[in-house]
């Protein structure tokens, strides 16, 4: 028995790696963008905490 499977064509290929490449900077930009709020909110009170 041989499966094939789903053959893309080179245009679904490309297309599948564009949308992958703007998720994956949709992600890191929302990463930066949580880390980036986080070091605003917390700013120099960071440094004064007991220990």
């Amino acid at each position: 028995m041989s499966e094939e499977g789903i053959r893309l064509t080179p245009e679904q290929k490309r297309l599948r790696r564009a949308r992958s490449l703007a998720i994956g900077i949709a992600l890191a930009a929302m990463v930066g963008l949580i880390y980036w709020v986080t070091v605003v909110r917390l700013g120099a009170n960071v440094l004064n905490r007991p220990l």
